[in-house]
């Protein structure tokens, strides 16, 4: 006679669900301690049933087998983490390289080279790039000429200042050095020609006492 297929649903009747749990119970615990003999491998199950009550199987101890559950998940998720970080930085790179081909690209057009097989509205972009760019660069020269210009008119402003300020001293030094010649020929006359020299009369007398005569000292030109 052949069994029926069950169907997987929850058993309604409470006193044939307590018999299909005990029954699959047995054969579950049966089933892993046979796999932890026959393998060799580290098997732990853990049991409620509907009643709360707990039953359990473990090979090496249910506490070892679950710190080493939670040992390998942690291992698991940061392996997982690492192969995610790996991948999105492959990608980057991936990106990065495309982007350098492209401005390499654009770098050779611009320069003139690999134009050939160019459309004409590839030709057209490239030349308002071009356009584009000389405006900036004419531009940012203006503006440092202009600066260089006010840096130059600046430093002439200042050495008009400065010459300036030395004219007023040779000025000043001037009227010292002829006020000091004034002081020192207090006792002698000074006459003007009609052509503007300048006579001076002096004190001295030459010769003997009995033939003694005003000198007169020629004009100095």
């Amino acid at each position: 006679m052949v069994r029926g297929k069950t169907e997987m649903k929850r058993i309604e009747n409470a006193t044939s669900r307590q018999v299909t749990f005990s029954k699959r119970r047995n054969g579950l615990l049966k089933k892993a301690f046979e796999l932890s003999v026959l393998c060799d491998a580290e098997v732990a199950l853990i049991i409620f049933s509907p009643s709360s009550k707990l039953y359990e199987f473990s090979s090496s101890g249910i506490a070892n087998t679950i710190e080493r559950y939670q040992r390998r998940v942690k291992e698991t998720g940061l392996n997982h983490k690492r192969d995610d970080n790996s991948q999105q930085a492959r990608d980057e790179i991936y990106g990065l390289t495309k982007k350098i081909e492209q401005l390499e690209i654009s770098k050779r057009k611009l320069l003139g080279e690999g134009i050939d097989a160019c459309s004409i509205e590839e030709l057209q972009q490239l030349e308002n790039q071009l356009e584009r760019g000389l405006t900036r660069i004419r531009a940012k020269k203006y503006q440092l000429l202009r600066e260089e210009i006010e840096k130059l008119k600046e430093e002439e402003r200042n050495l008009i200042k400065e010459n300036t300020e030395l004219k007023e001293k040779l000025h000043g030094m001037g009227a010292i050095v002829v006020a000091s010649s004034s002081s020192t020929l207090s006792s002698a006359e000074v006459n003007m020609d009609d052509n503007g020299n300048m006579e001076v009369e002096t004190g001295l007398f030459i010769g003997p006492p009995e033939t003694r005569q005003w000198k007169k000292i020629p004009p100095q030109n």
